[in-house]
C-alpha cells in the first residue's frame, strides 16, 4: 500500500460537517438563502454535493445545523469573561458582552435576517428559534436572580420572568442597531446604554459592579 495514500481518522467525518456548515453560514451571510444552494455549498466547502447527503438528511437539516452553530456561538459570546465576579458584576458583563463584537457584528445581523424569514415556515428552524431564545433568556434570568439575592433582593418566578423578557428586549433592539449601524455610535455607547436601561429596569446599580 502506498505510502502516500491519504489515511483517514476518525476526526474526519465530523471536520466534513463542520466545513459544510461553515460553508453554509459564509453563503447565507455573503449571498442571502437564494444563492446558499446544494451546489455553492459544496463549492464553498470544497466537498462533493453527496457529502451533504452523507452528512444531512436535507438541504434545510443543513441549515438548520448552522442556524444551530451560529446561535450557540452568539450565547458563548455573551458568556465571555463573566467568572469570577460578583453577581452583579456578572450581569453588566453579560450585557456588556452582548453589545460588543463579535455578537455584534454587521455579519451576524445578515446571518439573523437571512435565517429568521425560515423560522415561520419551517418548523424545524422554529424549535431551534425558540430553543436558542430560551437558553439566552434562562440564561439572563439565572443573572438577574442572582444580582437580585446579592442586593438582598427577592423576586418571584414571575416576576423574574418578566424582567428577563424586558432586558432581553433591550440588547435585541440595541444589537440589531449596534450591527446595521455599526460606525453611528460612539466605541462604548451602545453598551453603556444597555447596561444602564436593564440597571433601569431592574432597579439595580450596576456601573459600579463592574
Amino acid at each position: 500500500m502506498s505510502s502516500q495514500r491519504r489515511k483517514f481518522t476518525r476526526e474526519e467525518p465530523e471536520s466534513r460537517r463542520a466545513d459544510l456548515i461553515a460553508a453554509t453560514l459564509d453563503l447565507m451571510a455573503e449571498a442571502g438563502p437564494a444563492e446558499t444552494t446544494v451546489r455553492a455549498i459544496a463549492e464553498a466547502a470544497g466537498l462533493s454535493q453527496g457529502m451533504i447527503r452523507h452528512h444531512f438528511s436535507s438541504k434545510e437539516d443543513l441549515v438548520n445545523a448552522a442556524y444551530q452553530a451560529h446561535m450557540a456561538t452568539q450565547l458563548e459570546g455573551s458568556e465571555r469573561d463573566i467568572a469570577g465576579a460578583t453577581a452583579r458584576a456578572r450581569l453588566a458583563r453579560f450585557v456588556t458582552a452582548s453589545l460588543t463584537p463579535p455578537v455584534v457584528d454587521p455579519r451576524a445581523l445578515s446571518l439573523w435576517a437571512a435565517f429568521i424569514h425560515m423560522v415561520r415556515r419551517d418548523p424545524a428552524m422554529r424549535a431551534t428559534h425558540e430553543e436558542n431564545y430560551l437558553a439566552y433568556r434562562d440564561r439572563l434570568e439565572a443573572l438577574i436572580a442572582d444580582a437580585f439575592a446579592e442586593s438582598g433582593r427577592e423576586a418571584g418566578t414571575a416576576e423574574l420572568r418578566r424582567l428577563a423578557i424586558a432586558c432581553n428586549a433591550v440588547i435585541d433592539g440595541l444589537w440589531l442597531e449596534g450591527g446595521a449601524l455599526p460606525d453611528a455610535f460612539a466605541a462604548g455607547e451602545i453598551e453603556a446604554i444597555g447596561r444602564a436601561s436593564v440597571a433601569a429596569l431592574l432597579d439595580l446599580t450596576l456601573e459600579e459592579a463592574e
